[in-house]
């Protein structure tokens, strides 16, 4: 890749969502629309988006820069992913965050993982978030599906992988309906912000620049992020979130070491690890992030006049919550 070691790492968005839920419609209006930002997308192959020729300022090597300043680009995400960052990043100082289309049917904590995973990459991009649209009128027939039931219903994949939860269309389902789908959704996952829209008309600005996956952005604005029984809501079988909260600190060779072994043995089943935890002998918060058998941890900012105190958010299935107390609760110094 070109060398950006002096600038700061471009955020990237991971956009997922089931066939129809109007992914198409978003992505056209950010490669058309004068909204002032400057995204460089990357639609999955089998997308949808048609490239008007009109509204093409460049192209070469199948790299579209449009006339409202952005930047179109296909790849087959999970294998060209790294190739057409390499590309983008040659052009640089020609786009402030990056899109990533996954397709309809896709899992998009795969997609997540290469972020982790690349070092290289790690260095000149990072993982922003996930947001997810969801068709408001047909998404529960979506998760009762029983062609898509049990691991691979991948409408559930995408609701519990994501940061930021789209309710689009709206206009198409009265206000009980929409609590009721709503509900649903926070039993998958009670940390993600639900936006409502219709025909897919977002501010950028909510699901831009989000910072979920640097924790301590999103905790120091969230306090009730770990506050995982906050909200009411309907849980689907199978799918749970889990809390761990302690006063304690961590030794950090012995949590990570246990939180290692756990995800090799259990990664599976563990769709998203977030955290925020205070270390033994550190005066800095740590940040932990995990997506399935990946994690890492982070140094943050200091506690400073904050109250240390460690938190752990786990999104999965079959979780042992006693189990997984008590490894936790070994790992704490004292």
């Amino acid at each position: 890749m070109t060398d950006t070691s002096n600038q700061t790492p471009v955020p990237v968005t991971i956009l997922t969502g089931f066939l129809g839920a109007g992914k198409t419609t978003l992505l056209n209006y950010i490669l058309t629309e004068r909204h002032g930002h400057r995204i460089a997308v990357i639609e999955n192959e089998f997308g949808e988006v048609n490239i008007d020729s009109g509204l093409v300022l460049t192209s070469e090597e199948e790299i579209y820069e449009m006339t409202n300043g952005c930047i179109c680009c296909t790849a087959s995400v999970r294998q060209d992913l790294i190739e057409v960052l390499q590309k983008l990043m040659a052009r640089r100082e020609k786009f402030d965050h990056i899109l990533v289309e996954t397709t309809g049917i896709a899992d998009p904590t795969p997609v997540a993982a290469a972020f982790f995973v690349d070092a290289e990459v790690a260095r000149q991009v990072s993982l922003d978030g996930i947001v997810t649209l969801v068709d408001a009128k047909h998404i529960g027939q979506h998760l009762d599906d029983p062609d898509l039931h049990g691991v691979d219903n991948q409408a559930v994949d995408q609701i519990v992988a994501a940061d930021r939860l789209i309710v689009n269309k709206v206009d198409l389902v009265d206000e009980p309906a929409l609590a009721f789908i709503e509900g649903r959704m926070r039993g998958l996952n009670a940390t993600a912000e639900i936006i409502r829209s219709s025909y897919a008309k977002v501010e950028l600005e909510k699901i831009l620049g989000i910072g979920a996956f640097d924790l301590s952005k999103t905790l120091a604005a969230d306090e009730q992020f770990l506050d995982v029984h906050h909200h009411h809501h309907e849980h689907d079988p199978g799918i749970e979130t889990m809390s761990f909260v302690d006063p304690g600190s961590f030794d950090r060779e012995k949590l990570e070491a246990w939180l290692r072994a756990f995800l090799a043995e259990h990664g599976d089943d563990v769709f998203r690890l977030k955290g925020i935890v205070a270390m033994e002998g550190d005066t800095r918060r740590h940040v932990i992030q995990g997506v399935h058998r990946l994690m890492e941890i982070r140094s943050a900012d200091p506690w400073g006049k904050q109250p240390r105190s460690s938190r752990i958010v786990l999104i999965g299935k079959k979780l042992d919550r006693a189990a997984v107390t008590a490894g936790l609760r070994g790992c704490l110094v004292g």
